[in-house]
């Protein structure tokens, strides 16, 4: 059991424009008593590892839409792993077909949530797995 509030960082990297289900989301994360800081959109894989080792976060979230997460999200999880944060969750939600999950998995996220999924899954998995690994 961690002894402090779970420190999540929700990300929108690339070019997508559409963030409302990063906002509810986050909202959803804080209304179950996390920390939650939003970087806002059209991040590039640097700024979220920049923020994330700089709010010594526990769980770095990113929406996308775009299509692009097979190049995105496994440069995050590596950026994340050179700065020493291999122990940070890496959780993805949004429009990722089923058959790209294996990859995104193998890179380092621990979890895929695609539309349809409720936020009480979310915050569920994220309470079960940084309990867990702190």
């Amino acid at each position: 059991m961690i002894d402090r509030r779970i420190r999540v960082v929700v990300a929108k990297p690339g070019l997508d424009g559409h963030d409302r289900g990063a906002k509810i989301v986050a909202r959803a994360l804080r209304d179950a008593g996390m920390e939650v800081i939003y970087t806002g959109l059209r991040q590039t894989p640097e700024q979220i590892t920049n923020a994330a080792v700089q709010e010594d976060v526990d769980v770095v979230g990113i929406s996308i839409l775009s299509g692009a997460h097979n190049t995105i999200v496994p440069r995050i999880c590596q950026f994340l792993r050179d700065a020493g944060m291999q122990e940070v969750l890496v959780i993805v939600g949004g429009i990722v077909p089923d058959e790209d999950i294996p990859k995104l998995k193998e890179a380092g996220v621990s979890a895929v949530f695609q539309p349809g999924a409720s936020t009480q899954e979310i915050v569920d998995f994220i309470l079960t797995h940084v309990k867990q690994t702190e």
